[in-house]
């Protein structure tokens, strides 16, 4: 469906469907012929999809999964300025470009379609300019949206640190609760069974974290949160094992709320929330630490620093639990494109191997690895639908330009890890004794 409300003076008109090949050809001067050269170079020959445009000429099938609508040529004079994913992402963060159909389809076929590691190179460039010559739109270039990130300072310092997380996470507790739902758990869920729910495979989540951890073995044993969110983590574990919970966090509207959700369930004396960066945690003793989906903030050059801060928090068999979104080989968002200046400016995916040696590194022994990429899929279509049924709402509460950014975002993401081009795996390390003692469960009956 198109995501936006229109007038009906904007409603694009259809050309004539050619019955010899199901496709709509651009002809003559129109903005779907200027434009064709520079989808070629982006696509191959064959378009993937439909695009039709502002003065009605279209191209490509008319038959597939839905339809790109460039509503302005705008749009173009963005990939003149910034050829590639991140002029694309800016036109679709304005509405000048907009999907009409399955969002999920639609960006499987551009992603099939587009050459693998494609570049804004001097010939991209070149057919840009051409195309923005030909639709008069050569000039200076347009406004960035005004919910781009552009973060200054030393990369993972900890004030740019602070910056980067208030960017993404300080825009509106509502529209968390609008996209996530009632659990309020940025993170992937665990569906047992395919009818699961959100708030079940969420529920089942935070239990098996908590059971991996060993709570379930030591009651009213203290447990560190890092990157607790809105604290459902920590409230989780506080109720079932009566684990006394510090969880740390850099969002300052997070605290707000997970302080005022612990206060409102009566665990006041239980459960304990900060504003902190995990390298301020000094001088305290825990027997487990959980840190579920913040791991991507922190960084290639910094993760050795990360596990070794928190090995020196945790007591003798103490137990760590590290939940990422991981990649092969690793990969640093880049500040040309969409995710790095719009979601997760300076977020770093890490590969699954190289945190396991940094993990043994910094003195912990890994106990189990476990990938719950599938479970992430499923999670993220469940975000996008809430956002999708909740549309109006988001728009009222961020605007329709970061509502965008949440929409391809989301729905890009859950691609990634249904085609295995990213993942998602929960490290379990335990700080043995000086005897070499784990106390760890000798099979992993206890959480699965």
């Amino acid at each position: 469906m198109d995501l936006d409300t229109m007038s009906s003076d904007s409603r694009v008109h259809r050309p004539k469907e050619s019955a010899s090949t199901g496709t709509y050809a651009p002809s003559g001067s129109t903005a779907a012929a200027a434009v064709a050269p520079l989808l070629g170079a982006l696509f191959g020959r064959q378009v993937p999809v439909r695009f039709e445009f502002w003065d009605g000429s279209a191209l490509g099938p008319a038959d597939g999964p839905g339809t790109v609508l460039v509503r302005s040529p705008r749009a173009v004079s963005r990939m003149l300025w910034a050829p590639g994913e991140l002029g694309i992402g800016r036109a679709y963060v304005t509405g000048e470009l907009q999907t009409d159909g399955d969002i999920f389809g639609l960006l499987q076929a551009l992603h099939a379609a587009a050459p693998a590691g494609l570049k804004a190179g001097a010939r991209l460039s070149l057919l840009a300019v051409r195309a923005a010559a030909q639709l008069g739109v050569l000039g200076p270039p347009p406004a960035r949206p005004a919910v781009e990130a552009s973060p200054h300072g030393r990369r993972h310092s900890k004030s740019r640190d602070a910056k980067v997380v208030s960017h993404h996470y300080d825009i509106s507790n509502e529209f968390y609760r609008l996209v996530l739902g009632p659990s309020m758990t940025y993170s992937c869920g665990r569906f047992v069974e395919d009818a699961t729910t959100l708030e079940a495979a969420q529920e089942c989540k935070h239990d098996m974290v908590c059971r991996k951890l060993g709570l379930h073995e030591r009651p009213h044993a203290r447990l560190l949160d890092v990157g607790c969110g809105w604290g459902t983590l920590a409230l989780h574990a506080a109720r079932r094992y009566g684990a006394t919970v510090v969880g740390v966090t850099l969002s300052r509207a997070q605290a707000d709320l997970a302080r005022l959700r612990i206060r409102e369930a009566g665990l006041d004396a239980q459960v304990e929330i900060r504003v902190q960066d995990y390298r301020d945690l000094r001088g305290e003793q825990f027997d487990a630490i959980s840190s579920v989906g913040m791991f991507e903030h922190v960084g290639a050059e910094k993760m050795g620093e990360y596990f070794a801060t928190l090995h020196a928090l945790l007591g003798d068999t103490g137990r760590l639990l590290n939940h990422a979104i991981s990649s092969v080989g690793g990969s640093r968002m880049s500040r040309h494109s969409f995710i790095g200046r719009y979601v997760f400016p300076d977020g770093e995916l890490i590969d699954v191997g190289q945190v396991v040696q940094a993990m043994e590194r910094a003195g912990f022994e890994v106990r189990d690895v476990e990938s719950l990429r599938e479970h992430y899929t499923k999670t993220l279509r469940a975000w996008v639908a809430n956002l999708e049924s909740n549309w109006d709402a988001a728009v009222n509460e961020v605007g329709v330009e970061r509502t965008r950014v949440w929409h391809l975002y989301l729905a890009a993401s859950a691609n990634g890890f249904e085609d295995g081009g990213i993942s998602i795996h929960q490290v379990l390390g335990v700080r043995a004794n000086a005897d070499g003692q784990s106390l760890m469960p000798s099979t992993r009956r206890e959480w699965v």
